[in-house]
């Protein structure tokens, strides 16, 4: 199984996004050539039902690549209470709960929202059902998720990788297991 999961366009928001609709700028058309020839050609492609993923995939979208439904399993970690709020806003109104939150990843929800073990679980399952060489386009946290489920890192391990918008991180399945080839790679 060959795996290429793709961060979408920058939504160019500067407070937690996760489940909020924003659009992604597309207007830097060179860099998604670049992506798309870096993919390839005869994959599935699948993406959120988030508009910055499904319009980026739409971007991505070229003959050969087949086209599967969006999927909102692949959304981004969902911060309740705290969407569209800087770091901040959402330290004044509960400092300890959100300092847990990000310094010990794992059961602590965001208020009305998810935990990390939630959206783990969540793209643990969404892993299992893909095609053997698929396209994801998705979200940072989904990814980071990824990367968890298939390697077994610990999510404070998995926390230290970046993830740049339009970027693969390329995951291949052998009789061995998972492996990484390319993790935040910009074509």
């Amino acid at each position: 199984m060959r795996l290429h999961l793709v961060r979408h366009g920058p939504t160019h928001a500067k407070t937690m996004i996760g489940w909020t609709d924003l659009p992604a700028d597309l207007s830097d058309t060179a860099a998604l050539a670049r992506l798309s020839a870096h993919l390839p050609a005869d994959a599935a492609l699948i993406s959120s039902d988030l508009s910055r993923a499904v319009t980026t995939a739409d971007a991505l979208a070229r003959p050969g690549r087949h086209r599967l439904p969006h999927d909102p399993s692949w959304r981004e970690l969902h911060f309740g209470a705290w969407e569209q709020q800087t770091f901040a806003q959402a330290e004044a109104g509960d400092p300890a709960h959100i300092r847990a939150f990000w310094e010990t990843p794992g059961p602590i929800r965001a208020p009305g929202g998810e935990s990390w073990d939630d959206i783990t679980a969540r793209i643990g399952a969404a892993l299992a059902r893909l095609p053997d060489t698929t396209i994801v386009v998705c979200h940072f946290g989904a990814i980071l998720a990824a990367l968890q489920c298939c390697l077994g890192l610990s999510a404070t391990d998995v926390f230290a990788h970046k993830i740049d918008n339009l970027s693969v991180t390329e995951l291949h399945k052998t009789a061995a297991g998972w492996q990484a080839a390319r993790i935040n790679h910009i074509p």
